[in-house]
C-alpha cells in the first residue's frame, strides 16, 4: 500500500512535468483600444504635467510695458485690445509698476512671432515672459512645447 501511493505520487509528478513542458508557448490577443487608451493618457499626463497648482498651464505671453503711470498701463491695454481683438490682455500690479502683457502663448515659438508683430507698434521693451496661461487644447493638437 505505502508502495503505492509513493508510486502514484511519483506519477502525478511525471505526467504534470509532461504536461508542462507540452505548453512551452502562450499566445495572448491584444486589444486594439488599448492602443488608443494609451496615448489618450499620454496626452492627459502631459497635460497635467503642464499644469500650475492653480488649474492654469506653463506657458507664455508678451510684456509689452512696465511702467508706473496706471493711466499709460491701461492706454496701452485698449489700445492692444482694439488691435488684437482675438488675444485676451492683462493688467497687473507689482508695486510700484503696471505691468500689461498679451496673448496666452503655450509654445515659446508662436510666441516670439507675436513678439515680432507686436515690435511694429511697440518698437521698445516689448518680449516675452513666461506665465499661467488659460489654455483649452484642442483634441488632435499636438502638446509638445
Amino acid at each position: 500500500m505505502k508502495n503505492a501511493k509513493q508510486w502514484l505520487i511519483a506519477l502525478i509528478t511525471v505526467i504534470g512535468a509532461i504536461a508542462a513542458n507540452a505548453q512551452d508557448s502562450i499566445t495572448v490577443i491584444k486589444d486594439p483600444r488599448l492602443d488608443i487608451l494609451t496615448v489618450k493618457q499620454a496626452q492627459i499626463n502631459k497635460r497635467t504635467a503642464m499644469m500650475t497648482s492653480s488649474g492654469l498651464y506653463k506657458g507664455f505671453r508678451i510684456q509689452v510695458i512696465s511702467t508706473s503711470n496706471r493711466d499709460q498701463a491701461f492706454k496701452i491695454k485698449s489700445e492692444l485690445l482694439s488691435r488684437f481683438p482675438d488675444q485676451k490682455s492683462y493688467t497687473m500690479y507689482q508695486s510700484p509698476y503696471f505691468k500689461v502683457r498679451i496673448g496666452n502663448f503655450i509654445k515659446r515659438e508662436d510666441a516670439e512671432k507675436f513678439r515680432k508683430l507686436l515690435n511694429k507698434y511697440y518698437p521698445q521693451g516689448v518680449y516675452v515672459v513666461e506665465d499661467a496661461i488659460e489654455y483649452t487644447f484642442s483634441e488632435e493638437e499636438d502638446i509638445i512645447p
